[in-house]
């Protein structure tokens, strides 16, 4: 097979994947006849292909895939327009929280907030497949160590943690990383939106948020 033929066909399986493919399943697909570093060049050739057009070659968390760049979102969007998606304070900051701190408890997360952390808040993380629960750490009540997972990496493009935004980026990043945050029909709307940006920002300098904010009461606590 030459490297004409292979790229082809890897560049086939990667535009008809629906799920970043790693090498392990390059190498499948070749039954195994082309190595990693191989598969390396090929991906990189692929993406200087690509580089002039409307979809990009990315690494991500879990593997690589094509998505499209950034600047054809307003055009997309026409075909499947969205409401802008609403965000509370708190489901930002402690999204912040745990992608700067982690692992971290809830019990960390709200000393760094300087208010109780509604169980809605976590789970509506939990729900989007962007934190979970690693371990636990070994203290009384043995709490839960909250981490981000590889599918909050991928849906940020990103490929690892390294990659976060620091804060004098943040200005350029803040839009396409809330951007991918979608509307939950559980969201608490009961206090006005926070942008990313600003919620980072303050987790990084370690000041309390809005301590003198209560969270809403939680089911549970409205019934007991």
């Amino acid at each position: 097979m030459n490297t004409v033929q292979a790229k082809r066909i890897l560049e086939t399986a990667l535009l008809c994947a629906s799920v970043p493919l790693t090498l392990r399943d390059m190498r499948t697909l070749f039954a195994d006849e082309l190595g990693a570093d191989t598969l390396r060049t090929l991906l990189l050739s692929l993406q200087q292909e690509w580089s002039e057009r409307g979809l990009e070659l990315v690494s991500v968390a879990s593997g690589w895939r094509f998505q499209s760049k950034p600047q054809m979102r307003e055009y997309l969007d026409r075909l499947h327009p969205e409401k802008p998606p609403k965000y509370t304070r708190a489901a930002l900051e402690t999204l912040a929280i745990i992608a700067y701190r982690q692992p971290v408890t809830r019990g960390d997360m709200e000393d760094i907030r300087g208010v109780t952390i509604n169980t809605q808040v976590i789970k509506q993380l939990e729900d989007r497949g962007w934190v979970e629960v690693i371990g636990h750490r070994e203290t009384v009540g043995r709490p839960g160590l909250y981490a981000t997972t590889r599918q909050f990496l991928d849906d940020l493009g990103l490929s690892s943690l390294d990659q976060l935004p620091m804060l004098g980026q943040m200005q350029d990043q803040a839009d396409a990383f809330a951007g991918l945050v979608s509307a939950q029909e559980d969201q608490l709307p009961l206090q006005p939106a926070l942008s990313l940006e600003e919620a980072i920002e303050q987790v990084q300098h370690d000041q309390p948020v809005f301590p003198d904010e209560a969270e809403p009461p939680s089911t549970e606590d409205a019934t007991s």
